[in-house]
Parts: C-alpha cells; sequence; structure tokens
C-alpha cells in the first residue's frame, strides 16, 4: 500500500480519538489520527511520526498520522491499511494458505456480520476477517488493546459459516517488523481469546503475517507464528 506526499513531524499530544497535535519544522498542527484504537504505548509526547498530507479544501486538518517510531522501528497505524494489503496480496496469491484464488470481494455480508474478503477458488468459498495489530510486547505482537465484543462476535460466525461448507480465517496483520509470534491478549479480553481457540478447534484458520513499513509504503511480508494457549 503505496502513501503520497509523507511528512515527518513530532507529537506534541494526542487529543482524542481522532486528532493529535504534532509538531512540524516547529509548527503546531492538529492531524487527523488514522486509528480510534488507544495505542497508549505508542502515541508519547516527543515520539517521532510520519504523516500523509492531503490538499482536500474540504478536510478540517491537512495531514493524516500513519505511523510512529517506537525504538528504531516504524510501527503503521493507520487502520484501514491492513484490509487493503490483505485483499492485494489474496488477489495476487502472495497469501500462501490460499494460493492462487479466482475471484475475490470485500465487505461481504454473511449471517450478522460483514467479512473483510471473500474470495472463491475452483469449488472452495471462504471468508476472511482482518485485524489489525499495532500493540507488541517483548517481541510479541498481540491483540487487542482494548476489549471487542465486535471482534468476538465476527469470530463466532465465522465458526458457523465453517459449518455451512465455507473456508474461514483471521489474519492478523502485524504492522511492524520484529515480532517472533502472535498471542491474543487475553489479559485485556478473555472472552475473544476464548473464542479464537475455539474457533481453530471448529477449523477456523488463524494466521498473523508482518509486515514490512517503509517512508511511503506498507507492504504484507512474512507469516509469524501464532500462540493461542501461552
Amino acid at each position: 500500500m503505496k502513501y503520497e506526499k509523507i511528512t515527518r513531524g513530532k507529537l506534541i499530544k494526542r487529543v482524542n480519538r481522532f486528532i493529535a497535535k504534532v509538531s512540524i519544522n516547529g509548527t503546531e498542527e492538529d492531524v487527523h489520527v488514522k486509528n480510534t484504537g488507544r495505542l497508549k504505548e505508542l502515541l508519547l509526547p516527543g515520539t517521532k511520526v510520519l504523516m500523509e498530507y492531503s490538499n482536500n479544501p474540504n478536510r478540517k486538518t491537512k495531514y493524516s498520522l500513519i505511523a510512529i517510531a517506537k525504538k528504531d522501528n516504524w510501527v503503521n497505524i493507520d487502520s484501514q491499511a491492513p484490509n487493503a494489503i490483505a485483499f492485494e496480496a489474496l488477489r495476487e496469491g502472495k497469501l500462501k494458505e490460499f494460493g492462487s484464488v479466482t475471484s475475490v470481494k470485500q465487505e461481504v455480508t454473511y449471517g450478522n456480520s460483514r467479512f473483510d474478503l471473500y474470495f472463491e477458488k475452483d469449488d472452495e468459498k471462504g471468508f476472511i476477517e482482518v485485524k489489525g495489530v499495532t500493540l507488541e510486547k517483548n517481541g510479541i505482537a498481540m491483540f487487542p488493546d482494548a476489549p471487542t465484543k465486535r471482534g468476538t462476535k465476527h469470530v463466532l460466525e465465522l465458526v458457523k459459516s465453517v459449518e455451512d461448507g465455507y473456508t474461514a480465517a483471521i489474519l492478523f496483520i502485524v504492522q511492524m517488523k520484529g515480532c517472533h509470534a502472535f498471542i491474543p491478549n487475553r489479559d485485556v479480553d478473555k472472552t475473544f481469546a476464548d473464542a479464537l481457540l475455539e474457533a481453530q478447534q471448529q477449523g477456523v484458520h488463524i494466521l498473523a503475517y508482518d509486515s514490512i513499513i517503509k517512508k511511503d509504503e506498507l507492504i504484507l511480508d512474512q507469516p509469524i507464528p501464532v500462540q493461542l494457549v501461552v
């Protein structure tokens, strides 16, 4: 996924879920935060950030915050990016678990949920729910960073789809490099973690891939191990 007109800055503070104050070449700017999650371990005053500039005159802010520095690495926080790179990867046959598919659609309704991706391949039909991961502790990627009833609902709905003969998967896209495993964040949402384990036992594929973060690009990279029982 490519970005255009990237600008560097330094975070002053997060104002609310949607707005942060950033110093850009000594000038204070209100910028749009492209992620409504908590991001408490990332959005620290003085942290370096990357922003995409927009010349849309109808926007209230000129910049969107897309990445945050953590130690020596960048973490992409754009909540729309994981779906975009997963769609590209599936369409181009780069998700090795699915290989070459014949068709891919986004935002397809099944039951009471709307899944991020639907694909067909020979006689196989399947759904993939994509989750972006920005939380990392000691080299372990974790999701979620806040309780997610919606996420649990999606997991259980995927189990129903397997019962109806579909292939189903949850794809966690870790929006950074350097993580050697993924685990559900049981301390934050035990219900979600339990649902994920049940889903795996019922035939839902639980996958995690990391990403390469460049100044102006997010690239899906390699699968990393998933550990549902720690």
